[in-house]
């Protein structure tokens, strides 16, 4: 029966480099996939490109061409990735334009756009799901709005004999799920096939977190190697059934538990798990142990795709103002706490009009609280002040409030730090599949 193997080269847009090149030289791979997109990824890539034309894709494409390319081509890899962000045709550009430079040819650069349905949803005034009001109620000036494209593009890709396919917005599990359906040739209309291949591009979607990365709890569920963690490959069959694993001699592992963990990541109902693709359904899956660091994983099924696809809409929603503080040795508590409370005082005095305010001591309460935190007595706090402000004059008085501490009292602060950044917020909606036309440019090498 046919098998292919495919390696996750990056769970996130800033992932290391060194796991995708030892999956190129020593996995065994026919396809190379780097997952490199959240949810503001491509907001954050829209404000970047007006200030570039040529900007706007992920900001380490260039190095990890630079590190995969030469293997990929040696070893007969091709790579499929989203690193195109919000620009994935200037992405392509500069892949062909590392490709010459490394002396490499014969390579086919598929660029897949169409995702960016900007004007669509401001054309049909969609409504914002969290907001829960129409984009013209809102009052929200919105940098972008991307689709969740399906594989049925990227097999398109694949089938022209494209070597590399770059892309925006897709659907993490769906840049596994293409090469499944190229080469098994499986129907789109296949429902259970397809729920099989999402349940493995699930898995391997965040790279390491699936091989004891995320996993890890020293004294709990202890990793070996975890410095030189291996990322995720997946050994799979033309029926769908699936092999995780990695190269043998990487760090981390691959057990039944680090599979069961990463299968329920960020599912809110495990029989509806809803892709352009395919609404899967997970509720069944099994994993086996066959071998160290070999996880066997059957089970998954699929149901007909939705009619309308997930759209992910960014805007900008003010700005954030924040300022941190050190204190340690005796009565650190005490002056941290104290340190809080002028900052707070000093805001109402200024007047500085916050939607929004935090005062934490981290270390003490800054994660769960007053009620939730250990009533204990650490050698050292460290004060944080944070607001969300309209403007950024506003916001900016809180990183030099909390600076002002140095010499304003209390005593012994140090290692102060200030920053303001414009927030890029989401928010999500749903347009009708038949309002998204995804389209490939070919470019040549």
């Amino acid at each position: 029966m046919k098998t292919i193997r495919i390696g996750c080269g990056a769970g996130y847009g800033g992932d290391r480099i060194e796991p995708a090149v030892e999956l190129a030289q020593k996995g065994q791979i026919q396809y190379l996939v780097f997952e490199c997109l959240a949810e503001r990824t491509i907001a954050i890539g829209q404000k970047q490109k007006q200030s570039n034309p040529n900007a706007g894709f992920n900001e380490l494409l260039e190095a990890r061409m630079r590190a995969v390319l030469p293997l990929c081509v040696e070893n007969k890899i091709k790579i499929i990735t989203n690193m195109g962000s919000a620009n994935p045709q200037a992405a392509g550009k500069a892949i062909q334009s590392i490709a010459k430079s490394l002396g490499l040819s014969g390579l086919k650069i598929a660029v897949v756009e169409g995702d960016d349905v900007y004007q669509s949803v401001v054309d049909q005034d969609l409504k914002l799901d969290d907001i829960g009001k129409k984009i013209s109620e809102s009052d929200k000036k919105i940098v972008s709005a991307n689709a969740y494209l399906g594989c049925e593009t990227l097999v398109e890709a694949l089938k022209a004999g494209a070597d590399i396919v770059i892309t925006g917005r897709v659907a993490d599990p769906s840049l596994f799920l293409s090469p499944m359906v190229y080469e098994f040739g499986w129907s789109l209309s296949d429902w259970d096939k397809l729920g099989k291949g999402t349940v493995v591009g699930h898995l391997l979607e965040c790279a390491g977190q699936i091989t004891g990365g995320y996993f890890a709890d020293p004294g709990y569920k202890d990793v070996q190697g975890l410095a030189r963690l291996g990322f995720p490959i997946a050994e799979i069959n033309e029926n769908g059934e699936a092999i995780i694993t990695k190269v043998a001699e990487a760090g981390g592992c691959v057990t039944v538990d680090t599979c069961k963990e990463q299968m329920l990541y960020e599912i809110h109902n495990p029989q509806l798990y809803i892709t352009p693709d395919v609404v899967a359904d997970f509720s069944n899956v099994t994993f086996k142990q066959e071998a160290k660091d070999r996880v066997a994983v059957s089970g998954a099924t699929g149901k007909q795709r939705t009619d309308t696809l997930k759209v992910s809409v960014g805007y900008l929603d003010g700005f954030i103002g924040e300022g941190e503080m050190s204190y340690a040795g005796p009565g650190a508590i005490e002056r941290g706490q104290l340190a809080l409370d002028i900052v707070k005082e000093r805001l109402s005095i200024i007047n500085a009009k916050a939607d929004e305010l935090r005062f934490d001591l981290i270390g003490v309460n800054s994660l769960h609280g007053n009620k939730l935190s250990q009533d204990s007595k650490p050698y050292e706090v460290r004060v944080r002040v944070a607001g969300r402000f309209k403007n950024k004059a506003d916001a900016s008085s809180i990183g030099n409030e909390v600076e002002a501490l140095y010499t304003n009292g209390p005593a012994a602060g140090g290692g102060a730090f200030k920053s303001v950044k414009e927030i890029v917020a989401m928010d999500s909606t749903l347009i009708e599949r038949k309002s998204v036309k995804p389209v490939i440019n070919y470019l040549e090498v």
